[in-house]
């Protein structure tokens, strides 16, 4: 793991803004079996200070893999949506917290409906 220059502290975050899913979500009769559009963005705490190489971080392509299969199984609401993911997030090496940001276009109008959730490793 690298370190700081001497005499400075540092803290990374790895950031997936705005990605655009469909998923299967909701609790509504009209809801459930359509999948329909959230906005996440996702950012990752890093144990390491400083990332020196690829081993340091994480693909931001493993960030939207695992919100894609997310979005595939039913999940009643975006607030264990938000969970979920982080929870995923966290088990990769590296990663000493998750935020997880969901806004839900149609939920409310006019507006923006959305949660945020921050899993600790």
């Amino acid at each position: 793991m690298a370190e700081p220059a001497a005499g400075t502290a540092a803290a990374t975050l790895v950031r997936v803004a705005d990605l655009p899913v469909l998923a299967d979500i909701g609790i509504n009769p009209d809801e459930i079996g359509r999948r329909q559009p959230l906005i996440l963005t996702v950012e990752l705490a890093l144990r390491a200070p400083v990332v020196r190489d690829l081993a340091d971080t994480v693909d931001y392509r493993q960030i939207v893999k695992a919100a894609e299969a997310l979005a595939t199984v039913h999940i009643p609401l975006i607030e264990m949506f938000a969970q979920r993911l982080g929870e995923r997030c966290v088990q990769w090496p590296g990663v000493a917290s998750a935020t997880i940001r969901i806004d839900k276009p149609f939920a409310i109008s006019p507006g923006l409906a959305g949660v945020q959730v921050t899993v600790t490793a």
